[in-house]
């Protein structure tokens, strides 16, 4: 005979892997979750048991999402490390995942993809519509300026270009 425990336990687990079957998650993503529904012994032996499956790993997380973030939706190393702790992965953890990226070579990929929309925009209008893209994607004041120097140029840009 199952207990009331037994069956909250159970219910959170299958919430649990409902949660995580969407893509992975954070330890702290899943906690918070759970806390909305369960009682703090229950999501604690959750939280463990997730992790003796192997099912929850923050070091692998934070990995899988700095290797995401740059491939598909490139942004600052610095970026991907502040959505890191703010999925609740630990600052050393997260500064980790993020040692391999090239702030350089994304800020690079980011602005060739938004590149087709610029359309035969004139070098101001060029150069303001990227740095605003690259800006609000956490990269640093003088490699935008690079970088748009760079993109404007492969561009075949044309007019008047001030640094």
């Amino acid at each position: 005979m199952s207990t009331p425990q037994d069956s909250a336990y159970e219910r959170a687990i299958a919430h649990a892997l409902r949660f995580l079957s969407s893509r992975p998650r954070s330890e702290q993503e899943v906690r918070r979750r759970l806390q909305r529904t369960y009682e703090a012994s229950t999501v604690a032996s959750v939280i463990e048991r997730l992790r003796d499956l192997e099912l929850l790993d923050d070091a692998a997380f934070a990995r899988a999402w700095s290797r995401s973030r740059a491939d598909h939706r490139p942004r600052s190393a610095a970026m991907i490390r502040r959505e890191l702790q703010a999925k609740g992965v630990e600052r050393d953890v997260a500064a980790a995942s993020v040692e391999s990226l090239d702030d350089r070579e994304s800020a690079y990929r980011a602005g060739l993809r938004w590149l087709p929309s610029m359309g035969s925009a004139d070098y101001d209008t060029f150069r303001r519509r990227m740095w605003g893209r690259l800006h609000r994607r956490g990269f640093a004041q003088a490699l935008i300026r690079e970088t748009v120097a760079r993109l404007w140029e492969e561009r075949g840009g044309e007019g008047e270009r001030r640094p």
